[in-house]
């Protein structure tokens, strides 16, 4: 199951933005996949108050969107998709940018990990 870990400031979380940024991130997937995909993918929105957050070794004076996408190892290296790393992090990054404003885009930071097979599970089994 694909899963979006998305690290953002605490204000920016408004209400407003979760639902957009939540249908973005899924359609960026959704994209690179295919529609099927879309709906096995989980978002959590993680807020960190502004204080708390730093670039540079100084606190960020703007939106800093830190996201992860987790999904089995094998997805990255789909003969018929065989660019989807490289496709992934451009929609990603297109999906915050419009999600949040175009300013973001160049501070977004998309980290893709891998889980080999056999290493995650579902309802207690291995999946």
């Amino acid at each position: 199951m694909p899963h979006f870990s998305v690290h953002l400031r605490e204000d920016t979380l408004d209400g407003t933005v979760e639902p957009r940024l939540i249908a973005a991130l899924t359609d960026a997937v959704g994209a690179v996949f295919g529609e099927n995909f879309r709906r096995l993918v989980g978002v959590d929105l993680i807020g960190i108050p502004t204080h708390r957050r730093g670039l540079g070794g100084a606190p960020a004076a703007h939106e800093t969107p830190l996201v992860t996408l987790s999904l089995r190892e094998a997805a990255f290296h789909l003969p018929q998709i065989p660019d989807a790393p490289a496709r992934l992090v451009a929609e990603i990054t297109d999906a915050v940018a419009n999600a949040l404003g175009e300013p973001t885009r160049e501070h977004t930071v998309v980290t893709l990990t891998g889980t080999p097979e056999g290493r995650s599970g579902v309802a207690g089994s291995l999946a």
